[in-house]
């Protein structure tokens, strides 16, 4: 099935956050090494790796082809975490929980868009509900570096 360049494009933004999700919490886990709070992350890594690779399936079955990299948002989060790393845990924790927020009101966007494939809704609703709870889990680490 063929989709529209637009919705090609759009599973593509999302492709890229899920990218760029991953590539900030490599460096956040940096600075959590030795942490108890580092298999929470590793996992919620790894949930953005799995989504990330989702969306290039989906992408590919739709006569799409994926980005190969998260694009200036990627450069944006790097930048953010590099000075997080810099300030600590907490700034690390804030900026990967800004970063959740954002996944999560980019998926509640696209769920509006009536055109974007059944396939594609149905994934979005489950990753809402991970991303809600991602958000929960830093929340608590949050709460318990203080």
């Amino acid at each position: 099935m063929l989709a529209t360049k637009d919705i090609i494009d759009s599973l593509n933004s999302l492709l890229r956050g899920e990218i760029s999700a991953t590539e900030t919490y490599v460096q956040a886990l940096e600075t959590f090494k030795n942490d108890p709070f580092e298999g929470q992350l590793r996992q919620i890594r790894d949930d953005h790796r799995t989504a990330a690779n989702t969306w290039r399936q989906h992408i590919h079955q739709f006569g799409g082809e994926p980005v190969q990299d998260s694009g200036l948002w990627g450069v944006f989060a790097k930048a953010s975490q590099g000075v997080a790393k810099v300030f600590g845990k907490t700034s690390a924790l804030t900026t990967l929980r800004e970063g959740e927020q954002q996944g999560l009101n980019s998926y509640e966007k696209e769920l509006q868009d009536e055109e974007l494939p059944m396939e594609c809704q149905s994934l979005i609703r489950t990753l809402i509900p991970q991303t809600q709870e991602h958000i929960r889990v830093l929340d608590s680490i949050m709460s318990q570096q203080k």
